[in-house]
């Protein structure tokens, strides 16, 4: 029971540590190729 006070706030949401990714900047799989070429087709 002592654990739950430890969760945090409800206003310390966390963040993915990234910005999103633009389709013409390069991928950051670190192929070399545009993300819209490589990952982005993914999506």
């Amino acid at each position: 029971l002592a654990q739950a006070s430890e969760a945090p706030a409800a206003g310390a949401l966390q963040t993915r540590g990234y910005d999103k990714i633009g389709r013409n900047d390069p991928c950051p799989c670190g192929s070399g190729l545009k993300y819209k070429h490589c990952h982005g087709k993914l999506t």
